[in-house]
């Protein structure tokens, strides 16, 4: 599998999927796109759109995501995670392949 959910992650989505009360065919949408201060920037958003030949869906942990085919190459081995202290609290990405993250850890080279 190119990309992978901690279990603390997948159950904050099924947290934020549950608030917003999504129909069933809502996933989960991982990506990368170009910007942020180090070249690329993580994207995490709910969807309904799905196309067969740009997207590879997955289940993992109960949750339900797709990657698009462009995204898995910078996320391959790639986890997302969720960090919860008294300081800040959110997801995060942890990527094998980045060679260089920005101070905020939102955007990659």
């Amino acid at each position: 599998m190119a990309f992978s959910l901690s279990e603390v992650a997948a159950e904050e989505l099924k947290k934020a999927y549950n608030e917003a009360s999504f129909g069933p065919e809502t996933f989960v949408r991982i990506g990368v796109m170009g910007g942020g201060c180090a070249g690329f920037q993580y994207s995490l958003q709910f969807d309904d759109k799905y196309d067969d030949e740009k997207d590879s869906r997955y289940e993992q942990h109960g949750v339900s995501y797709v990657v698009d085919k462009k995204s898995s190459l910078l996320l391959d081995g790639a986890t997302l995670g969720y960090h919860k202290s008294l300081e800040r609290q959110g997801f995060t990405f942890e990527n094998p392949n980045a060679v260089k993250s920005c101070g905020c850890g939102k955007s990659f080279q």
